[in-house]
């Protein structure tokens, strides 16, 4: 039976919900652990640290990555830092202010009884971390240090450098590796998931393809896992790594998993600016970066001077000018559609007149260059290699783009999605941000997800359902074998003569422009015209030379682009059918005097969850009610 609104939430209070809920669950017998098989998809820090874990309780493990290693997973580009209500600069945080801060930076879109559980578990994280040796930024008397991010007046911010992503990525990888070599983790490198296998309505197993020789391979488990990320490389130019991707979590779609909010992508406001056509990926620089550099345009449009001869009375630093209380800190969506506005005006910098200044002269005035270095050196010594400009003497220049996706798969308070026995982590979940993710909250998630929520719930399932003797002979496994196949093979044979790229790269146009930053009635209706329109010409253009039995990167690319043509319909969908603004869904006819978003709190205080019905239909839209007992509904305000 598919479930598609029911978040099976606790009752008791919001504080005791996740502690009784543990207690609740039914457990598997130590003894009994080693009988169960479960399939881990994706193995960065969701994945990574969710077979590490479910290993270490005695569970069989079989993980699967597209890369040759675990380390190589996109997590490592979470430079900024780590959430957690550690409260060690002694400024006001708590458990339950992270929790406000994030239902707040979310725009009031998220399960209350989620978030709260992510703020409680966030200080267990810092502790399993350290133990691991996280080589986390120390202050001078050795307490871990912390640092601001958007959207918090605390420091609540763990930090290695700008290279926190990459560290934690490590501990988990040495979690994993530990358990690989007690044969518990079974890891399968360079296979790419290609079909979830449901049978008598439970996740049983998974669809595979070797990316070396191509050989199409089925897999039996008690439970399924996906971590496999977000889809913000649906827009072809993004922050993400050029694998990510959506096809796990699209098949699971398509298999009956609800696919909730799939219109809340965020727009990173700290990235390098497109330079030209040729790009095939952006690069993020970390808002972290926020804390001590100051945003600023010249204050008169088409002002083309060097930034260094533009003096200060000339410049207008628009963050501390609009949002006095917050300045530069604002959340990723508020910082992302006022330096488009800047640029709207006229007042952009550089040669495409697309970017603001990000500058640290007022800091290195202060504190010295060496004490820049010493806090964002590598991410300094990164802008400098790409643009060939230094930014201890000149301000970066920076600019909005595709970064993270709040919406992904429905899952209930248990990370169960619809379908029974397929759990969802992480990025590819929509659980925990709703209509905006706050900075340094990817990693918490991650690992929170992996470390200290999964073990339970996941043995709350396998409880409840004895294991068999279930195996890839089964007909549902040769039937999803089959379709994979036939999927491939009618791809080759299109034989077209336009190259995956240049489709792909149509499509993140058309999202770009009509299902972006700012998104309109008339845009969206446009965009669900036209993506059609590509999505027929690619099934019958598509240009994929070689054969589906070795390494072929031009079918694999195709093969995820299929997918994007078909997530980025319900996109444009989600986005019409949502007529409010709220985070990151920014529709043009709902905002304020001072085109700040403006919610509609009885309409849509909501997640919507879309069922598949057939490629090129529209998707029934299931609605989970969200209910505010702890926090107040109101205008979100950074002034």
């Amino acid at each position: 039976m598919l479930n598609f609104v029911d978040a099976k939430i606790p009752e008791g209070p919001l504080a005791e919900k996740w502690t009784n809920h543990k207690f609740n669950l039914k457990l598997v017998n130590p003894a009994n652990k080693r009988k169960y098989s479960i399939i881990v998809v994706g193995t960065g820090l969701a994945g990574a640290s969710a077979a590490a874990s479910l290993a270490e309780l005695g569970y069989r493990v079989e993980a699967f990555s597209y890369h040759e290693s675990p380390r190589r997973a996109h997590s490592i580009a979470a430079q900024g830092g780590i959430n957690a209500a550690k409260n060690y600069p002694n400024d006001g945080d708590s458990i339950f202010r992270l929790f406000y801060d994030t239902i707040k930076g979310g725009d009031y879109r998220a399960r209350e009884a989620n978030v709260y559980r992510l703020a409680e578990v966030s200080n267990n994280i810092i502790d399993q971390c350290v133990a691991q040796g996280i080589p986390f930024a120390r202050e001078y008397g050795g307490q871990l240090d912390n640092r601001s991010f958007g959207g918090a007046q605390v420091s609540r911010t763990f930090y290695a450098k700008g290279q926190t992503g990459q560290q934690l990525l490590l501990g988990a990888y040495s979690a994993l590796i530990r358990q690989m070599h007690t044969g518990t983790v079974n890891f399968h490198p360079r296979q790419d998931m290609l079909d979830l296998v449901v049978v008598d309505g439970l996740a049983r197993g998974i669809i595979t393809r070797n990316l070396i020789t191509g050989e199409i391979t089925a897999h039996v488990a008690d439970a399924v896992i996906l971590a496999t990320g977000g889809y913000a490389n649906v827009f072809y130019l993004s922050t993400n790594a050029m694998a990510s991707n959506a096809t796990a979590a699209w098949r699971a779609h398509k298999k009956g998993a609800a696919f909730a909010n799939p219109c809340y992508t965020q727009i990173h406001p700290t990235c390098i600016p497109v330079s030209s056509e040729h790009q095939s990926k952006l690069t993020l620089m970390s808002e972290s970066l926020r804390n001590d550099g100051r945003v600023w345009v010249p204050g008169k449009a088409g002002d083309n001077r060097p930034p260094n001869d533009i003096p200060e009375n000339e410049r207008d630093y628009y963050l501390e000018r609009m949002y006095p209380s917050f300045g530069n800190l604002v959340p990723r969506d508020v910082a992302s559609r006022r330096a488009k506005e800047m640029c709207d005006k006229g007042h952009g910098v550089g040669a495409t007149g697309l970017a603001v200044y990000l500058d640290f002269a007022d800091t290195i005035k202060r504190n010295g260059k060496e004490w820049v270095a010493d806090k964002y050196g590598n991410l300094f010594d990164m802008y400098r290699q790409i643009t060939g400009e230094n930014p201890y003497q000149a301000p970066m220049r920076i600019y909005p783009a595709p970064h993270y996706t709040m919406g992904g798969l429905w899952v209930d308070y248990n990370l169960m999605s619809s379908i029974p026995g397929l759990f969802v982590l992480g990025e590819a979940n929509f659980s925990d941000h709703g209509a905006n993710r706050l900075g340094a909250s990817a990693l918490m998630q991650g690992l929170a997800d992996g470390y200290f929520i999964i073990p339970y719930t996941i043995g709350g399932y396998l409880a409840q359902k004895p294991h068999d003797s279930l195996d890839t002979s089964h007909d549902n496994f040769r039937s999803a074998e089959n379709d994979v196949n036939d999927k491939l093979n009618q791809l080759l044979s299109i034989q077209g003569n336009e190259p995956v790229e240049e489709l792909h790269k149509r499509l993140g146009r058309i999202l770009w422009n009509d299902v972006g930053m700012s998104r309109n009635k008339t845009g969206l209706e446009k965009a669900l015209s036209d993506i059609p329109a590509l999505r027929e010409e690619f099934w019958k253009q598509v240009r994929i030379p070689g054969k589906t039995d070795e390494y072929n990167p031009e079918l694999e690319k195709a093969s995820r682009v299929a997918d994007f043509m078909e997530l980025a319909e319900l996109m444009a969908q989600d986005a019409l059918n949502r007529e409010e603004s709220c985070g990151a869904h920014f529709r043009e006819e709902s905002q304020t005097e001072e085109n700040e978003a403006k919610r509609d709190d009885e309409n849509y205080t909501y997640s919507a969850n879309w069922e598949f019905v057939e490629v090129g239909k529209p998707e029934v839209l299931h609605k989970e009610e969200l209910v505010f007992e702890n926090v107040t509904l109101s205008t979100r305000s950074y002034k």
